[in-house]
């Protein structure tokens, strides 16, 4: 990965963009020698087909009817 120290990236700002932009490569700004900022390419996401996709699978298994009617005694948060 590319790097450069903020002092540097002033002066040289479209260049490095420029440069992120055709190489493909991220760049890491540091300050005092650590890094503080990634500037990298942006990937246009994937379309989904089906936005209910994300969710299918995420439940298991059901054991019980949602739409029964719960007594009192059944709420967790009443004991």
């Amino acid at each position: 990965m590319n790097q450069i120290a903020k002092s540097q990236f002033d002066g040289r700002t479209l260049e490095l963009f420029k440069e992120v932009e055709t190489s493909g490569q991220p760049l890491i700004v540091t300050e005092a020698g650590q890094p503080v900022l990634e500037i990298r390419p942006y990937k246009v996401p994937a379309p989904e087909s089906d936005p209910m996709a994300a969710l299918r699978g995420s439940v298991v298994y059901l054991n019980y009817d949602p739409f029964e009617p719960i007594g009192e005694d059944d709420w967790e948060a009443l004991k």
